[in-house]
């Protein structure tokens, strides 16, 4: 199945109910390809993907994948899950999920939005203002769109924009007519040999893989970009605040969970954006989005009329609650540069800010220690739970103790350890006080901790 023609194709997805994989199952689905799936639990997304005409297994057994023309799966599927193996022994053609979604990019004008920050909230911009200027793009996207209640769809215009994800990888498969990268980090380094050179060597390859006529938009501010920028062999557009940048944000303001600031091209006024999401980063965001929609020919004035609609992405510095004048916010930052840009936005709001950070896997925690312990500097209160393990993490001599008597002296001594969701939630309960913004950061499940709160406040 080279091309995704094929109305009668049997696409069977293991672990269909996560982000990534239920967005380009829904797209599939509204391809009109046949879509079954399998998951651990009944969520959100697959009755979602239900309602659209897919069928959804509840738990793995060998038996649903008989009859299917490709099994799709993921980097959190383990190699002894019953399907997989079922569909090795029945040869059916196995692909991750990376490829699957190559497919789909790749037959249209793809837009690859890749970095170690950001690629969700940016990618969701895009779709949105595409969306509202009647562009009409598929999407695939790792978090749900707050506006448009979705985190996929298929358009019947050119475009299709999602998320490149270089934590494995995987953005190698992909040949996108415009490239973004918001920016670079040592991340995920566990897939790179622990070398972060080798995770710059992916960039570059990725950056090569872009379309001939195509264009990359790259984050100016970033230095590894600035060091890539003079090897590219593609036309580029950058962007940035501080450095020399084709688009740039000044006069910006910072409000209360927004911020507006005015776009320059060149030294040429553009006119004002005005963003419904708070923070500096959001800025960056903008910018990227920006100059994407205006590659795809949407006039600006669209663009900055659209613009405002984006209310942020699911898990990204989104709303839980207000009560008793006590603001509780969730925010998927699970990398320092990630938690540092969420507490500043956070600080625009003018409250006194409880950060709350359940670390994620312990490779990352490991490897990036101290930038973690440097990160919670501007918040008033840090509350630090257990590390979150996924099941295919490697264990490390790291403990989230260990991090909390590191951010005591290094960057915050206001801190204290919880080690459960449960833990967590009661020393919260027992010290908000009315004004506070307490704020839950993970990639793990410590929202749990957050709609826990604001439906025990609502409930008095």
């Amino acid at each position: 199945m080279n091309k995704l023609t094929a109305k009668t194709e049997h696409i069977h997805f293991i672990g269909i109910g996560g982000y990534g994989m239920s967005a380009i199952a829904r797209v599939l689905v509204d391809m009109g390809l046949k879509v079954t799936g399998s998951d651990v639990a009944r969520k959100e997304l697959t009755d979602k993907l239900v309602s659209r005409g897919a069928t959804v297994f509840i738990g793995h057994e060998a038996k649903h994948v008989r009859g299917a023309d490709v099994v799709v799966y993921s980097t959190d599927i383990p190699k002894d899950n019953v399907e997989l193996v079922e569909a090795g022994n029945l040869q059916i053609p196995l692909i991750h999920r990376s490829e699957m979604l190559a497919r789909i990019l790749n037959e249209r004008s793809g837009i690859a939005v890749s970095g170690a920050h950001g690629k969700t909230t940016t990618s969701s911009m895009i779709s949105l203002v595409m969306e509202k200027a009647g562009a009409d793009p598929t999407y695939i996207i790792g978090g749900e769109i707050m506006d448009i209640g979705s985190n996929a769809r298929a358009g019947k215009g050119p475009y299709v924009v999602a998320e490149a994800d270089e934590s494995d990888g995987s953005f190698l498969h992909y040949h996108p007519e415009i490239a973004v990268v918001t920016n670079i980090e040592a991340d995920h380094l566990e897939n790179y040999d622990g070398d972060f050179e080798n995770l710059k060597k992916a960039y570059r390859k990725f950056l090569g893989n872009i379309r001939e006529n195509g264009k990359a938009v790259l984050c100016s501010d970033d230095e590894y970009l600035q060091e890539m920028i003079p090897d590219l062999k593609c036309e580029f557009i950058t962007y940035g605040i501080e450095k020399p940048a084709d688009f740039s944000a000044e006069e910006i303001i910072y409000g209360d969970r927004t911020v507006s600031f005015t776009l320059k091209k060149g030294k040429t006024k553009l006119g004002r954006l005005n963003l419904s999401v708070p923070g500096r980063h959001n800025v960056l965001n903008a910018l990227a989005t920006t100059i994407v929609c205006l590659e795809a020919g949407i006039p600006f004035p669209q663009i900055a009329e659209a613009i405002p609609y984006f209310r942020g992405a699911k898990r990204r510095f989104q709303v839980i609650g207000e009560v008793n004048d006590i603001l509780v916010v969730d925010d998927y930052a699970h990398h320092p540069t990630e938690i540092e840009a969420t507490i500043q936005a956070a600080k625009s709001t003018n409250r006194r800010i409880v950060a709350v950070f359940q670390p994620q896997r312990y490779t990352r925690t490991f490897f990036l220690l101290d930038a973690f312990s440097r990160a919670f500097s501007d918040a008033d209160h840090v509350v630090i739970a257990d590390i979150y393990s996924p099941a295919n993490d490697t264990r490390m001599d790291v403990t989230a103790q260990h991090l909390v008597d590191l951010i005591e002296k290094n960057s915050n001594p206001n801190v204290v350890y919880m080690p459960t969701k449960e833990d967590v939630y009661q020393y919260l309960l027992d010290t908000a006080k009315r004004g506070d913004l307490i704020i839950t950061m993970g990639a793990g499940d410590i929202w749990k901790v957050a709609e826990k709160l604001v439906s025990h406040w609502k409930d008095q």
